[in-house]
């Protein structure tokens, strides 16, 4: 679970879609603030592609575009905002929002903390790396991952789920490396900057899933992006 929490896979539901789209929508937005062309523009063209990876409709990509880079008048501005604290059984947490009310998103954190203990910045933030983190599936039995993580100028690797390859790079060769994984063998499905803890702590059946309830919760507030949580 280290590197980032990811909810439990569940019935898919509309409502959890809607979810998903919304957090596609913002971060193609405030991407697209550095320009609508992704071409020049790493960020978005990474936001693109995970959003046509769930299926968002081409009408709803170039809108979220457009309105993010100000070529629409009902243009909204979102601020990101990080939060930092302990889960249950004190498992450090980082909660990555984009909101357009900071006031409203503080209090959804005091109130979602409630079982946990909501923290300073940096509180526990050290305790982790910041990384970029490329997950990509091989095309080929004879696809390399750590010739390619070498080749790619990758810092490291890790297994991921379903055969696929956690790459993990310094924050700015994230594009890069995205660019040089597919000479390699790997088709990238997912690229980020993100938080990789330390020290995952390990906790017990019943305690991991009052953990796991309290993220769960977090997760489903429309302002909350991403969570990074130190648990193995």
């Amino acid at each position: 679970m280290g590197a980032q929490w990811k909810v439990k896979h569940k019935e898919i539901a509309a409502n959890a879609k809607g979810r998903i789209f919304t957090k596609l929508t913002k971060e193609i937005m405030v991407a697209a603030r550095n320009g609508a062309d992704p071409d020049m523009n790493p960020r978005l063209r990474l936001a693109i592609e995970q959003a046509k990876k769930a299926s968002m409709t081409r009408e709803t990509l170039e809108r979220a575009i457009k309105k993010g880079a100000g070529l629409l008048d009902e243009g909204v501005n979102f601020e990101k905002l990080t939060y930092e604290g302990f889960a249950p059984h004190q498992v450090p947490v980082i909660v990555e929002c984009l909101t357009d009310n900071s006031n409203r998103t503080y209090s959804s954190m005091r109130v979602l903390f409630r079982k946990g203990q909501l923290g300073n910045s940096g509180s526990v933030s050290w305790d982790f790396d910041y990384l970029g983190m490329i997950e990509a599936t091989p095309n080929s039995p004879d696809a390399d991952p750590d010739l390619a993580a070498i080749e790619a100028g990758a810092q490291d690797l890790e297994p991921a789920d379903d055969g696929a390859t956690l790459f993990l790079t310094d924050p700015t060769d994230l594009d890069a490396v995205c660019k040089a994984l597919p000479d390699f063998g790997f088709t990238v499905d997912s690229a980020k900057l993100g938080y990789k803890p330390k020290n995952p702590v390990k906790l017990g059946e019943a305690e991991r899933e009052e953990v796991e309830a309290f993220l769960d919760a977090i997760d489903e507030d429309d302002d909350v992006q991403t969570l990074y949580v130190a648990l193995s």
